[in-house]
């Protein structure tokens, strides 16, 4: 295979998005460039992420379980007794492969696999494999003025930042230059471009102008919303005919009882548009991306993925998960306090105010399914999953792949399209095989063969084998679902299969042993002793 053969490859991850949030999925917010991928490519329908961001990007990464890399939880070095919050140095990054076998390779945005984030240590993107970053180490904080910002191993948070600055923007900004330069000086070598955005993660902070865009969008409320939502997925051929939406979650009052005053409906409702805006604001980002792999003469040969790290999040910012969790700082660019928390009546968008959507407006970002970011029912794990690769696709530009499939598949993927080989050691030690597949056969109209797909996060667990997915929330006990017929999750069948979820729990207990899970007990006693809290369950 010759360099010029091979293709460039441009991974997008969003953060903290949910499943039906973009248009080719049927949410109502305007994402025409993530449509076009999708539209033009391939699209899943039964995609699977880690739960959860950190663990999220070490599975993506490295083709491995989260528990396996060290990252099981956050980037929190909890070593000795519990994850150290680091990539492992028995893993290999899908950019260290792709380095290797000759691509050129760029990081614009989010990290969160390092457990330091000041000083440079063996598990920073520029000592995995990236030889260009521009971004941030820490997993979230405000668009307007972001901790842990750096340029290669340089801080330029302090630096003065422009009166302009916008997060999404700059990490835009930051891989329309690498591929510019790329194209300049190294237009033989194919490029690996990973596109890891903050947005639509909190703060809910985006520019006025892109708020007001979606004016009365959301003044229906999340229940009306959520059925023409399902309409729409049915429509795009996303969920069958006779998917049900899950039950609304009992915690989320139905939209005309929500508040007392229609003026907290307002502020509830410019939540979910502040949100909205943020979304579309990454979506132009990666329009002024293609544009550069077009003026470049790449984009029929560059494969372009796009995904969320988990489901749609709940976690409201009141008052306690502010002070234990949300670190900010105190005061705008121009010295206004920042006031942090959802508050009914303060204007979500601006740099002087921190918020989160809540839970109702993840219950809609995670329409049809169950439950939300943490955990491992249908809402916490499903991501869209957008694949478009004309050189390489061929007929299946349009096509829908109902095959499951999980983050672990995705190394394997590039690394079989590029041609190079999945390193057996790095410096020294045994790399453990990768646990995914190659999804091109699935792109091709093929299929890319069955196997167990595993979850585990904070002690919510799942196994998935062929239709029947078995899940436990920490605590409790298993619950078992047929998914083709139930991805709703609402006819628990446990009690009528007592041999079959036998066999699955003893497949996921093996796997747990075999990847290095530790028990969630052993986490929060830990966290116990040392006075530390992990955010609510």
């Amino acid at each position: 295979m010759s360099e010029q053969a091979r293709p460039d490859i441009v991974l997008i991850l969003a953060d903290d998005m949910g499943f039906s949030d973009i248009g080719c999925y049927g949410g109502e917010i305007d994402t025409p460039n993530l449509d076009r991928i999708g539209r033009e490519g391939a699209r899943f329908t039964q995609f699977y992420n880690t739960a959860r961001c950190s663990p999220s990007r070490a599975s993506l990464l490295t083709g491995l379980h989260p528990h396996q890399v060290g990252v099981g939880i956050l980037n929190f070095d909890d070593s000795p007794d519990g994850y150290p919050g680091d990539l492992a140095d028995e893993s290999v990054t899908v950019a260290e492969a792709l380095r290797d076998a000759g691509y050129a390779t760029y990081l614009s945005g989010k990290w969160h696999v390092a457990s330091d984030m000041e000083r440079p240590n063996h598990s920073w993107p520029t000592r995995r494999g990236f030889e260009r970053f521009y971004g941030t180490l820490e997993g979230a904080g405000s668009f307007y003025q972001p901790r842990t910002l750096h340029d290669q191993e340089t801080n330029v948070e302090e630096q003065g930042l422009d009166p302009d600055f916008y997060y999404t923007d700059a990490i835009t900004s930051a891989a329309v230059g690498f591929i510019d330069e790329h194209a300049e000086q190294r237009p033989d070598d194919p490029l690996f471009l990973y596109l890891a955005h903050t947005a639509p993660h909190w703060p809910l902070q985006a520019p006025a102008a892109d708020i007001a865009a979606y004016d009365g969008r959301f003044d229906e409320g999340w229940d009306v919303l959520r059925e023409q939502r399902l309409e729409r997925l049915v429509k795009e051929g996303i969920v069958e005919p006779d998917q049900e939406l899950a039950a609304r979650d009992p915690r989320v009052p139905a939209w005309d009882d929500a508040w007392d005053d229609a003026g907290h409906r307002a502020w509830d409702a410019a939540r979910m548009a502040t949100y909205a805006a943020q979304v579309s604001r990454m979506d132009a980002g990666v329009g002024e991306v293609l544009d550069a792999l077009e003026r470049a003469g790449r984009l029929d040969n560059t494969i372009v993925v796009f995904l969320s790290d988990n489901g749609g999040c709940a976690e409201e910012l009141d008052e306690a998960f502010v002070t234990a969790f949300v670190p900010i700082k105190p005061t705008t660019r121009d010295g206004e306090e920042v006031v942090a928390g959802n508050v009914p009546g303060l204007v979500p968008g601006p740099e002087s105010t921190y918020q989160s959507y809540g839970r109702a407006w993840a219950h809609l970002s995670n329409t049809p399914f169950r439950e939300y970011k943490h955990w491992v029912h249908e809402g916490g794990i499903s991501t869209p999953l957008l694949v478009r690769w004309p050189a390489g696709l061929g007929e299946a530009g349009g096509t829908l792949v109902t095959e499951p499939a999980q983050l672990v598949d995705v190394l394997p993927t590039f690394l079989d399209a590029a041609g190079a080989s999945y390193p057996t050691e790095r410096d020294g030690h045994v790399v453990p095989p990768a646990e995914g597949v190659s999804l091109l056969p699935a792109l091709r109209g093929g299929t890319a063969g069955e196997r167990d797909l595993v979850w585990e996060h904070e002690g919510n667990s799942a196994i998935r084998r062929g239709s029947w997915k078995l899940v436990r929330k920490h605590g409790q006990g298993w619950e078992l679902y047929d998914v083709p017929a139930d991805r709703a999750e609402a006819r628990d069948l446990a009690a009528e299969h007592p041999d079959l979820v036998a066999e699955l729990s003893a497949a996921y207990e093996a796997w747990a042993e075999r990847c290095g899970v530790i028990p969630h007990e052993r986490t929060l006693a830990l966290y116990a002793e040392r006075g530390k809290g992990l955010p609510p369950e």
